[in-house]
C-alpha cells in the first residue's frame, strides 16, 4: 500500500511532540541516572528489629518517585504497623516466609513470590516463618520513599 504525501505528513506531525517531550525528559538532570548496586556495598540500617538495606531512591525521567529497599525481619518480626500511602509498594520475596497482610486478608508469600498493594490501600508485612525473611520493596507514586 502507498503512502501520499499527507498521510506522511500527518504521521510525523504526530511525532513531533513526542519528540520535544522526549528531549525533555533528557534535559532532566534530577532524574535517577542508570547504575548497579552491588549488594556488598549496600549499608545497612536498623530500625524496628528490621535490617534495612537502602538500595535507590528518587525521581524517574517521566516524574514518577521511586525508592528500592531490602529487609530482613526476624521471626515474628514486623517492620511497622499496617498503613496505608499514597505510593504503591510490590514486595519481592528473596528468602523465608512473610504474611503480606492487604485490606485484611492475610496472604503468606515464600521465595519467588511477589506481591503488589495499590495506592492507598491498607496493608502490613510479616514474618510468619521460623527462620529470617527478606524481600525488596519498590515503591513507585507520590511519597515513595519519604
Amino acid at each position: 500500500m502507498a503512502t501520499n504525501r499527507r498521510e506522511l505528513f500527518f504521521v510525523l506531525s504526530g511525532l513531533l511532540p513526542t519528540t520535544t517531550i522526549l528531549k525533555a525528559f533528557a534535559a532532566d538532570d534530577s532524574s535517577l541516572p542508570s547504575g548497579t548496586f552491588p549488594f556488598d556495598q549496600l549499608p545497612v540500617q536498623v530500625a524496628n528489629d528490621a535490617q534495612i538495606r537502602p538500595v535507590l531512591k528518587g525521581k524517574l525521567a517521566t516524574g514518577e518517585s521511586l525508592e528500592v529497599h531490602e529487609t530482613t525481619l526476624r521471626p515474628g518480626g514486623m517492620p511497622h504497623a499496617p498503613h496505608h500511602h499514597l505510593h504503591s509498594e510490590m514486595w519481592l520475596i528473596r528468602e523465608g516466609t512473610v504474611a503480606l497482610t492487604i485490606r485484611g486478608e492475610s496472604h503468606v508469600l515464600g521465595p519467588g513470590s511477589v506481591g503488589f498493594v495499590h495506592s492507598d490501600e491498607e496493608h502490613g508485612v510479616k514474618n510468619v516463618g521460623a527462620a529470617p525473611a527478606t524481600y525488596f520493596v519498590v515503591a513507585v507514586g507520590p511519597g515513595a520513599g519519604s
